[in-house]
C-alpha cells in the first residue's frame, strides 16, 4: 500500500488541475467565470483544497469531465454482492394455481 498521504494526493491533483488550465491558456479568473465560482476558489483548488462539487465544476470548465472515467472507473457489482442482493432464487416452477372452490367436487 502506498505511503502517500491524502494531503499530498490532493496537492498533486491541484497541480494537475493548474497545468490543465495553463495548457488551455486560461487565467484563473477565466476558469472561475466558466465554472461559476470565485477566482480564489480556483486558486484554492490548484492548491488541493476544494470541495468535490467545485472540483467537478472546474473540470467541466476545462472540458475534462471525460477524464473522470479514467480517474475513477465505474465499479461493477461483484458476483458475491449480486448473489447477496438477490437472496434465494427460485429453483423450479410451481405450476398454475387453481381456485380452491373449483377443485372441491361434490359426491
Amino acid at each position: 500500500m502506498s505511503t502517500t498521504t491524502a494531503l499530498a494526493l490532493a496537492e498533486e491533483i491541484g497541480e494537475r488541475l493548474k497545468q490543465a488550465r495553463l495548457n488551455r491558456n486560461l487565467t484563473q479568473s477565466e476558469v472561475a467565470t466558466l465554472a461559476g465560482v470565485a477566482r480564489k476558489t480556483v486558486l484554492n483548488a490548484e492548491k488541493g483544497k476544494v470541495q468535490l462539487e467545485v472540483f467537478i465544476a472546474l473540470l467541466m470548465a476545462l472540458d475534462l469531465t471525460e477524464q473522470l472515467d479514467l480517474f475513477l472507473p465505474k465499479q461493477q457489482i461483484s458476483p458475491l454482492q449480486l448473489a447477496k442482493l438477490q437472496g434465494k432464487q427460485r429453483q423450479r416452477a410451481s405450476g398454475q394455481r387453481r381456485n380452491t372452490n373449483e377443485e372441491q367436487t361434490s359426491w
